[in-house]
């Protein structure tokens, strides 16, 4: 306890350091990820008020116990209406600048900024700042999501055991499910794929009743939480023998897909990441099949910053996790993708998930 003590008060001076330096003397935070980074808490109901080098933790009723037991670094107020409150208190520290999750706030909550604090004080964007800290995962959430990682690519064998012809897709994603919560995990990072058939050319073809067919592509993309962080996988097989098309479009994705991996170090862009993959696809002839950026940042969420693909703006940094996950998607025939979790680190990278990535047959 101690230690994630230590490691939210980091994160918390960190982040209100970012904020004097960008010329903002407040900030009000309630985006749930950014909570549970920032303090530690997990609950549906709060919110952190920066201002006058204080920082207060505002929750309901409901929460006082958890606040107690969770929250790290802020003073702990409760209050009926905690977001009501948390402005009163900044109204009264007289703010000139107050940094908001410009992303994360509905327009209900625009409206009662507006009204509580009724401006001069200007509104900044301070959501951008704890984004780009976010992004470098410290030592602390890059042991999580290794546990997270290793546990969602034990998945996979499960899948490969239930994975037959006549069995449902619903079925598959069941077992690989029950075998996740069995191990431990929070729940599910995303609602699982396997997409069999023609439907493998569907890049987010989630488990349906569908059934496995006799030949064909089946794309497995599955997800745990552990500890809050996210993991993310993608492995694709073929049913029956395949035929020589199948396998070109096999070798693609592969080949693709370790070309990427293999171009992750410390200051590539995130467009060169994009392009090592898309590159490999296009001179086979496929480049119209690959329709999404190459990867994301993976985190407390399942889709963070940054963003692998072309126009895409930044380099890599250590610290970043990111998918590396190329795809090709036929229309009626199929499609494969294949995809891993990779941590930049201060040399090159480190793949996180585990599983053969050659093309596996049942």
């Amino acid at each position: 306890m101690a230690a994630l003590s230590s490691i939210h008060h980091l994160r918390l001076r960190r982040f209100a350091r970012s904020l004097t330096a960008s010329g903002i003397d407040s900030a009000l935070i309630g985006y749930s990820p950014n909570l549970r980074y920032l303090c530690g808490f997990t609950g549906s109901s709060g919110v952190l008020a920066f201002a006058a080098g204080t920082i207060v933790f505002f929750s309901d009723g409901r929460y006082l116990q958890q606040a107690k037991q969770e929250v790290r670094g802020a003073k702990i107020k409760i209050d009926p209406l905690p977001r009501n409150a948390a402005l009163t208190w900044l109204k009264e520290k007289k703010i000139k600048r107050l940094g908001v999750e410009a992303a994360n706030i509905p327009a209900a909550d625009w409206a009662l900024i507006q009204q509580t604090l009724r401006l001069p004080a200007k509104l900044r964007d301070a959501g951008k700042l704890l984004s780009e800290q976010r992004m470098i995962k410290d030592h602390s959430e890059q042991n999580l999501i290794r546990h997270a990682a290793r546990l969602g690519s034990s998945l996979f064998p499960k899948a490969l055991e239930s994975l037959r012809p006549g069995t449902s897709e619903n079925e598959v994603a069941a077992q690989m499910e029950f075998a996740a919560r069995t191990a431990g995990a929070e729940g599910m990072s995303f609602s699982t794929i396997v997409a069999s058939g023609p439907r493998s050319a569907l890049p987010h073809g989630r488990a349906s009743t569908s059934h496995i067919p006799r030949r064909g592509f089946v794309v497995l993309d599955f997800g745990v939480i552990l500890s809050g962080y996210c993991s993310d996988m993608t492995r694709t097989v073929h049913v029956g023998a395949p035929d020589a098309a199948s396998r070109h479009l096999y070798a693609t994705v592969r080949d693709a897909q370790a070309e990427a991996v293999a171009a992750v170090k410390p200051d590539r862009s995130f467009e060169e990441i994009d392009a090592a993959a898309r590159n490999v696809i296009a001179r086979e002839g496929l480049g119209k099949f690959f329709t999404h950026s190459t990867g994301h940042g993976v985190g407390l969420e399942i889709h963070e910053p940054p963003r692998l693909g072309a126009g895409q703006k930044g380099k890599l940094k250590p610290g970043m996790v990111i998918t590396v996950e190329p795809g090709v998607y036929v229309p009626g025939k199929g499609g494969v993708r294949i995809e891993d979790m990779v941590l930049v680190t201060e040399r090159g990278a480190e793949v996180l998930t585990r599983g053969d990535r050659n093309l596996i047959t049942l």
